[in-house]
């Protein structure tokens, strides 16, 4: 086994459990306790594998993650032979006689799933759908009948069976998404679909404070532009959580008006490109956004330049 593949998951410094992250987490648990692995669905930016780390956290069992990708097949989860090993035996017995023999055989290299089923880890498997449907035919008998299918070469047989502790959490962005495939039915239907949507906007708030050490306040202001941007509907790319957490970031707590305009004109222009229709002027929306937040909190007079 290979150990850099195995996580032993801890408290997630900052983590918020608002109540509706607590409300997730704990279905969650619940309905890995029945035995259902559980697929986290949601857009990019939702805290979907934040939420599947937490949730393996309380499941008190090592991790092995694996992350979709286009390129990925069965042996990529399963395991495969790699390399060679060599024995060579010299009899010199009988002074006379003169006895060489060798041997060469293929060594297997287990993968991510195989060591998970074998030793009944936890396993997340991200983005799911970014990796083609027919590598992923190997998690039905594994979800159904716990029973994982292996080349001849390894362990000696066609099928280990799945330890008792094996869990599974998948998590994946809807389907309109780039670069996703859609799911086979049947594995779809294996598991329990948890849909999430954007954190409401006081656990947002609370992540933003945690994630960056900025005052409540602050934190309040960025989230509300953030989310009056997103409600707008007009650029190419929504901003998430993740904008927030940035902005409040490179702002800190001691920055002025003019580095703050800065900050989010960096971070957000980006986000709206030339807008859904192709005309739009990023800058002129977020100066009209800002203009619309001028009631915010009065941020402290420092040194740092509009850039």
């Amino acid at each position: 086994m290979n150990h850099e593949t195995v996580i032993n998951p801890l408290p997630q410094k900052g983590f918020v459990e608002s109540e509706y992250v607590r409300n997730i987490t704990e279905r969650g648990v619940r309905y890995i306790k029945k035995g259902f692995p559980i697929h986290l669905c949601g857009p990019t930016g939702c805290g979907k594998t934040t939420l599947a780390m937490h949730i393996a956290f309380l499941l008190g069992r090592p991790v092995t993650l694996i992350n979709g990708d286009e390129e990925s097949t069965t042996t990529s989860f399963v395991g495969g032979e790699d390399g060679y090993h060599k024995t060579k035996v010299v009899d010199r017995y009988v002074s006379r006689v003169y006895k060489y023999d060798e041997t060469m055989k293929k060594i297997w290299v287990d993968e991510r799933l195989t060591t998970a089923c074998m030793n009944g880890y936890t396993l997340i498997y991200n983005e799911f759908t970014r990796s083609r449907p027919e590598a992923n035919n190997i998690f039905l008998s594994v979800l159904e009948e716990r029973m994982l299918e292996l080349p001849t070469a390894a362990h000696g047989g066609n099928y280990i069976k799945v330890h008792p502790d094996f869990s599974a959490i998948f998590t994946s962005n809807p389907e309109e998404y780039a670069g996703v495939f859609r799911s086979q039915d049947a594995l779809l239907d294996r598991m329990i679909t948890i849909s999430m949507g954007m954190y409401d906007e006081q656990t947002e708030i609370e992540i933003t404070q945690a994630k960056s050490g900025v005052s409540p306040a602050i934190a309040e202001k960025i989230v509300r532009l953030v989310r009056k941007l997103r409600a707008s509907d007009i650029c190419e790319v929504n901003p998430t959580l993740r904008s927030c957490v940035s902005i409040a970031r490179a702002f800190g707590d001691d920055g002025d008006d003019a580095w703050f305009v800065r900050v989010c004109t960096d971070v957000l222009t980006p986000k709206i490109g030339k807008g859904k229709q192709g005309d739009t002027d990023p800058e002129v929306v977020l100066h009209d956004l800002l203009s619309e937040t001028r009631s915010r909190p009065s941020m402290k007079k420092g040194s740092v330049p509009a850039g």
